[in-house]
């Protein structure tokens, strides 16, 4: 049945900004498959869904677990049929690599002259980030990433300079095709207004709206891919309980303020990717998932198309009538 309905129906394909790709409204988001250790069987039927489906976007980081390693398996024979997304940073470089070693003990010689690093400065090291694209590479078994992107430095990193620099240096050497940021609030907003970058990716959803007033509209003004990731808001609303997660207990707490009538019937799921993807200047919105079904259905409610107006304009009303002003995009 979901086959035949696929086969009616087509997801959209959007061009991303000004980098010349074209991508499906729908993307799919491998950390899942990382963090709660999904099989390669399951990997494999996951990946065959999305190729099938139409989703031509899949979007991974260094930090995943081994996330970037199963896609890499799961691709083999079929690179060509996607674009693949991945981020560098957060991510140190294993004690027994080069990089790793040059870290390290430039971290213990600047602590003894009483000029110690803190966390974020050594995560994004210039070392530990060629590090990072270059081994992405070889979990992913490709010869090149369609867009590599800095993983929510700060902006006071951004403004040094240097990470730019490292993504810039690995598009001139044919290791990525195009470099973007990862991030919310006024981070993102200094890199998309710094110039340099060709997409940015920041949380979009029901209960995170944050980012259509304050950053969505800039990336538009320079042409820039926009990326909507969580635009389920983690399906929250199905949770009797408060999550210990912090991040998670943003979204249940805001969704307890919000009480979208929608949530009630049993197109919630399709109500709340549909209006993501209804957002304009979103190109593509990546979804996670550890179950081939869940990805299935997740590409049936993005072929439907884009929300009814009257709907979206209702959630939108909703969430300016009740969002404080502390409500602002999650990282």
């Amino acid at each position: 049945m979901a086959a035949r309905r696929l086969a009616c129906m087509a997801i959209e394909m959007r061009q991303f900004g000004r980098t010349g790709m074209r991508v499906s409204a729908l993307g799919f988001g491998a950390a899942e498959i990382g963090f709660e250790n999904a099989s390669d069987h399951v990997v494999d039927a996951i990946v065959g869904v999305a190729l099938d489906t139409g989703i031509n976007v899949i979007d991974t980081a260094a930090m995943y677990s081994d996330s970037e390693e199963k896609i890499g398996r799961a691709l083999r024979g079929r690179r060509q049929q996607c674009l693949l997304f991945t981020k560098c940073g957060r991510f140190l470089p294993s004690r027994l690599s080069a990089a790793g070693l040059h870290l390290r003990l430039g971290m213990k010689l600047r602590q003894i002259l009483g000029k110690a690093d803190n966390a974020e400065s050594l995560t994004w090291d210039p070392r530990a980030l060629r590090w990072n694209i270059d081994e992405s590479l070889v979990r992913l078994r490709t010869d090149w990433i369609d867009l590599i992107q800095l993983h929510s430095c700060s902006e006071d990193t951004l403004r040094r300079g240097e990470v730019i620099e490292v993504l810039q240096r690995a598009r001139q050497a044919g290791k990525v095709r195009h470099i973007g940021y990862t991030g919310d609030g006024p981070a993102a907003r200094y890199a998309i207004q710094c110039g340099q970058f060709e997409a940015v990716q920041v949380s979009i959803n029901i209960a995170d709206q944050d980012a259509i007033d304050l950053t969505v509209p800039l990336a538009q003004q320079q042409c820039m891919g926009v990326i909507a990731k969580r635009p389920i808001a983690n399906a929250l609303w199905r949770s009797p309980q408060r999550p210990e997660s912090i991040h998670n207990q943003t979204y249940w707490d805001r969704l307890q303020e919000l009480r979208y009538d929608f949530l009630q019937d049993e197109r919630a799921f399709e109500t709340a990717i549909r209006f993501t993807l209804s957002i304009p200047g979103i190109q593509t919105a990546i979804v996670g998932t550890t179950n081939p079904a869940h990805l299935r259905h997740h590409a049936e409610f993005a072929a439907t198309g884009a929300l009814d107006r009257h709907q979206f304009d209702r959630i939108r009303a909703r969430w300016k009538a009740v969002a404080s002003p502390d409500w602002v995009g999650q990282m």
